[in-house]
């Protein structure tokens, strides 16, 4: 089997390899932490961004029956798939098609705010992250997921080494800015308390994805179509194939026979907004 360069696919087809191959298992990670640290209102309104093709606020839904969902996502074929399965599953979650550092929505409005910030651009986080806790009510509760700093980081070194070897010097500073991008715990932390939020608390498990070879890994939806897609954006397209042929030579002669694993340091951040202070 050969490595494959990630094409450019239809929303349609991003949506269908998201909920068949990147929810079930990477995106359950992050769900995870928000299912083991986030109660949920018993009543009232939720809001949950990034919500791709709706499993987890679905599940969220059954659990609290009293508690009604709206899910925003950008790709309008998740949500597709996401009001199919609300409608299977007879549940009132709402889905809608919206920017996710942009929203389309009033102040204080939900009771509940979840963001899955994992395949969010880290560029766009805080934004998205000032959004959540505007529409929230206050004392609303906040909470956002996303791989922070030290993530990836097997793969940035083979990265930065198959840039090396295949000529493309110029761009070896790319790789440390993809390492830079990715929030400390302790950015991430002072990023919910900068934006006002109290009894601000952080919760980290080191995940791990496994590949039997480095075209196993390179071939992966998750790695071709979503991940892969940023770390290759500033390298130019007539070299993409020559660097990530080199990252799969490399990825077989470091593994020794072994599973290449993917590092991914998953964190979930939780808060509670303000209450509004008393007038006069």
């Amino acid at each position: 089997m050969t490595q494959k360069v990630a094409a450019n696919k239809s929303a349609k087809e991003i949506a269908f390899l998201q909920d068949l191959f990147v929810a079930p298992d990477w995106g359950e990670r992050f769900a995870e932490l928000i299912d083991e640290h986030v109660p949920l209102p018993e009543k009232g309104r939720a809001l949950y961004l990034a919500v791709g093709t709706g499993g987890h606020a679905l599940a969220l839904q059954e659990r609290a029956r009293e508690l009604k969902f709206l899910g925003i996502d950008e790709n309008e074929e998740c949500l597709e798939l996401a009001r199919a399965k609300a409608a299977a599953l007879k549940e009132p979650a709402e889905f809608r098609q919206g920017i996710v550092d942009a929203l389309q929505l009033k102040d204080d409005q939900f009771d509940l705010v979840i963001g899955d910030g994992s395949l969010v651009a880290p560029e766009r986080v805080p934004v998205m992250f000032s959004e959540m806790v505007r529409v929230a009510m206050p004392e609303g509760t906040i909470a956002l997921s996303l791989p922070t700093f030290s993530s990836f980081s097997e793969f940035f070194s083979i990265y930065w080494e198959a840039l090396h070897n295949s000529g493309v010097n110029d761009h070896e500073t790319d790789v440390e800015s993809l390492i830079t991008k990715l929030p400390t715990v302790s950015e991430f932390e002072e990023m919910a308390t900068g934006e006002g939020l109290e009894a601000v608390n952080s919760w980290t498990r080191i995940e791990e994805f496994d590949y039997n070879s480095g075209e196993d890994f390179l071939n992966s939806p998750l790695i071709s179509d979503f991940l892969m897609k940023v770390w290759l954006q500033s390298i130019p397209k007539e070299a993409r194939t020559s660097v990530t042929r080199e990252i799969a030579r490399l990825i077989n002669e470091e593994r020794h026979n072994a599973e290449f694993s993917l590092t991914v340091k998953a964190t979930l951040v939780a808060g509670r907004k303000a209450r509004l202070p008393l007038a006069g």
